[in-house]
């Protein structure tokens, strides 16, 4: 039933995956050469990452968009305010605690109790969908909630510990994961609907952005209470490897802790749904059925994906970011990282979800291929801009304080909609990617460095986050400039028009 669909999504997930595969292949062949079992463990786990994105972005199609635009729809339109922000709140707070990425952030964060931490970042997760519902709701500019919450954040990091400002910053990153994604961005279009202005849709990408600053606030208010002394990192594990048999162990062994983390994240979005199904909405058994099957797909891919990227991906990441820094020409990394960045990004499971419904809102106006070379390029230029970081130990605040900076003055020129698209693709770009192969590159590289881990490598997810949002706005200057000139061209030829039919009438 499915077989044409699946075709098309492998054939996607190939084109995502090949290049970088091709790129980290050629560097172990050449100026990095990879232990046999790290090299293996990539290449079973880049075919458990194709698999996976093929399994993952049908699922999203099939349950997550359909499940999030309708649950929308019908808070709205039960018209009850309070019962919109409970379940809204709800929402937020069940789809984050869920998150698997959450659990990792925890324990990165010494000094403050996991529950504690886990608990904050969803409570400030479920608040901001929230805020981020009541700005469509009422018509609030998005730049104006951006601008105030983000000086709110900035204000904080100045008292919060220095080694805390990073992974801060960071967990706005990691808590947007592919099971927050694709299920806010529908539910975000769901609420718009109810708004019959112009500028409905427009609004209804934003979402992603302001429930990404929820988490940054946690952690520096919980930094401020707890005033722990130092971060921490926790290595990525380097398999020894030797048969087929210790190959498929290394994965086996995994797979188990993905299969119960992706039920627990499922599991309550699911809930909700067939609740709020039998309670409101009463859709066809058809669809029904058709989101039952989607939600099976959602789950196969991502315990595929994150088995194939925690276990594959990881390891290689750390040893090639080490091997990198150390040969006598270590600068190599800034444009090798870009290189990687550019095209990692596009084997994010949440940047298919964004393109696509961005093509389907301006019925194509804005094309996907424009939107992804935006991205890549935006990515491309936060890993190098981590690299120099890595190499020189500047702390990441004088990069994102002046990035936010230029990000928010671009919105008071780009069209509403490229400004809402980018704060999201932001959220949409530091995915599972990022934190198991971007991140331990960057970790690999500062060991060697003998840095500091926590101050000179992390950082990288919120600099993944931030600079595609520079990127797409100035997209979207161009899209306006494009515009200006040609309803000018229109003018002029009208003009000429009139102009002959003019002469021919004297």
């Amino acid at each position: 039933m499915y077989k044409r669909a699946l075709t098309q999504k492998l054939k996607e997930a190939i084109k995502a995956v090949m290049p970088i595969m091709a790129i980290v292949l050629l560097l172990s062949f050449t100026v990095a050469p990879m232990p046999g079992g790290v090299l293996l463990t990539f290449l079973f786990g880049g075919g458990l990452l194709i698999a996976g994105m093929m399994l993952f972005s049908l699922g999203a199609e099939l349950a997550m968009a359909p499940m999030g635009e309708r649950i929308g729809a019908g808070l709205t339109k039960s018209r009850k305010l309070w019962l919109i922000l409970l379940l809204g709140f709800l929402l937020g707070f069940m789809i984050t605690i869920s998150e698997p990425d959450l659990q990792v952030l925890a324990d990165q964060v010494p000094g403050v109790p996991n529950v504690v931490l886990i608990v904050c970042v969803a409570a400030g997760v479920g608040v901001f969908l929230l805020a981020a519902m009541l700005r469509m709701l009422f018509k609030v500019p998005l730049r104006v909630i951006l601008i105030v919450f983000y000086a709110a954040v900035f204000i904080l990091a100045m008292f919060a510990p220095k080694s805390f400002t990073a992974v801060a910053f960071d967990s706005g990153g990691v808590t947007t994961g592919p099971m927050t994604v694709p299920f806010i961005m529908s539910f975000g279009l769901g609420v718009s609907a109810i708004r019959s202005d112009k500028h409905a849709y427009a609004d209804s990408f934003g979402l992603v952005s302001v429930c990404s600053i929820g988490p940054i606030l946690a952690v520096l208010i919980l930094s401020l209470i707890y005033k722990p002394d130092a971060a921490a990192y926790t290595p990525a594990f380097m398999p020894e490897i030797e048969n087929s048999v210790q190959l498929g162990e290394a994965f086996l062994s995994k797979l188990p802790k993905y299969l119960g983390e992706m039920a627990l994240s499922l599991l309550p979005i699911a809930l909700f749904f067939y609740i709020f199904q039998f309670l409101s909405l009463r859709l066809e058994k058809r669809t029904v059925f058709k989101i039952s099957v989607g939600i099976v797909y959602t789950f196969a891919g991502l315990v595929v994906f994150l088995t194939g990227v925690n276990v594959g991906f990881m390891p290689a990441g750390a040893f090639l970011g080490s091997e990198m820094a150390g040969l006598s020409i270590n600068p190599i990394i800034i444009p090798i990282g870009m290189l990687i960045g550019y095209f990692i990004v596009q084997a994010e499971p949440s940047v298919y979800v964004l393109m696509k419904q961005v093509e389907e809102l301006t019925d194509g106006d804005i094309g996907g291929s424009s939107l992804k070379l935006s991205l890549s390029l935006g990515v491309a230029a936060s890993v190098g801009l981590s690299m120099v970081r890595v190499l020189t130990g500047v702390s990441v605040m004088w990069f994102i304080l002046p990035g936010y900076v230029i990000a928010l003055g671009l919105s008071f020129f780009t069209p509403k909609l490229f400004t809402a698209v980018a704060f999201d693709a932001g959220g949409v770009a530091s995915g599972p990617m990022t934190t198991t192969f971007l991140l331990p590159f960057a970790v690999g590289a500062s060991s060697v460095l003998g840095g500091n881990i926590v101050t000179d490598a992390f950082g990288l997810v919120s600099m993944v986050a931030m600079t595609p949002i520079i990127t797409i706005q100035i997209l979207g200057l161009v899209y306006r400039l494009k515009g200006k000139k040609n309803s000018e061209n229109a003018e002029l030829d009208a003009f000429a028009d009139i102009g002959e039919y003019d002469i021919i009438e004297l």
